[in-house]
């Protein structure tokens, strides 16, 4: 896809390439296109998983959709090719179902998690000190268990490496009090809101990562949007806390990952084409669960 698409655009390259997305910096816009790349432990493995930008651009467009008549502000333009500028209509056929243009942001420094249920990271340190990100939580709590509420864990974002969970009160050194509960606030509103719509598609969101910026002063909802790539999606009617779940997310890559001799550095394998396949579906059934419909034409 990368390749064909990058021809059409008479050999333009994207003016930054990251794990999983290639940005095009328009000026005051940003034209952001998913591909099929996909990294676990912060490495990108050699190996695309097959229409997984078109399931995340269709996951963050139909989230989007609802969370702007929640009033929610977003840096979303238009996700319809045919407004983009004349230098990408060309390459329309390959951006199709997996771009977006978007309005440029100042990044926060801060990762927005919220947590409904403990799992991950969070649940391994709860094993460890009772606490996730320093948050003291009820004792006697199994993994993949319901917490007692929502809660935000913030995480900062490494240059390099891997992202560090942080406390609340961390997060009010780097970004000030006032914006630390603010991003509290507007990323525990819309985890409650979108995991309340999922549960009526029988799906449970355990836990989501936002990123916010700011733009004209406003802080604004960015990139991806609750996809398998940032959340951890279960079955409701396969829930059972105490064990780790059937995952409609990327979590079947990671537990493939800890099965083999790899430090977690660069290179990272390349997954088999059972990987590959389960992985692609896992990501559909996501996409097909909760929007009710499957990648679009």
């Amino acid at each position: 896809m990368t390749g064909l698409l990058y021809a059409t655009l008479d050999g333009r390259e994207p003016d930054h390439r990251g794990k999983v997305r290639d940005i095009f910096d328009l000026g005051e816009q940003l034209l952001l296109v998913v591909t099929d790349r996909i990294s676990a432990y912060d490495c990108v493995l050699p190996r695309p998983i097959p229409d997984k930008g078109r399931i995340l651009t269709a996951l963050t467009n139909f989230w989007l959709d609802r969370l702007q008549a929640e009033g929610i502000p977003h840096h979303r333009v238009s996700a319809d090719e045919s407004r983009y500028p004349a230098a990408f209509q060309r390459g329309r056929a390959e951006l199709h179902g997996r771009s977006m243009l978007v309005v440029k942001a100042q990044p926060m420094p801060i990762e927005c998690i919220a947590r409904g249920y403990l799992a991950g990271s969070g649940w391994k340190e709860y094993r460890e000190h009772g606490t996730v990100c320093g948050l003291r939580l009820p004792p006697g709590l199994r993994e993949a268990d319901q917490l007692p509420e929502p809660i935000f864990t913030p995480s900062t974002k490494a240059a390099s490496g891997h992202d560090e969970n942080i406390s609340f009160e961390r997060c009010i050194e780097v970004v000030g009090r006032e914006t630390a509960e603010r991003m509290r606030d507007m990323t525990l509103r819309i985890y409650g809101s979108c995991a309340a719509y999922a549960r009526s598609k029988v799906v449970i969101i355990a836990d989501t990562k936002f990123e916010l910026g700011l733009h004209a002063g406003e802080l604004i909802l960015i990139d991806e949007v609750l996809t398998p790539d940032s959340s951890r999606f279960w079955d409701v009617e396969e829930y059972e806390p105490g064990r780790a779940q059937r995952a409609m997310d990327k979590q079947y890559l990671r537990d493939w990952l800890d099965t083999l001799d790899w430090d977690k550095t660069p290179p990272a394998p390349a997954p088999t084409d059972e990987v590959v396949q389960v992985t692609r579906g896992r990501y559909l059934e996501a996409l097909e669960r909760i929007t009710g419909a499957g990648l679009p034409t």
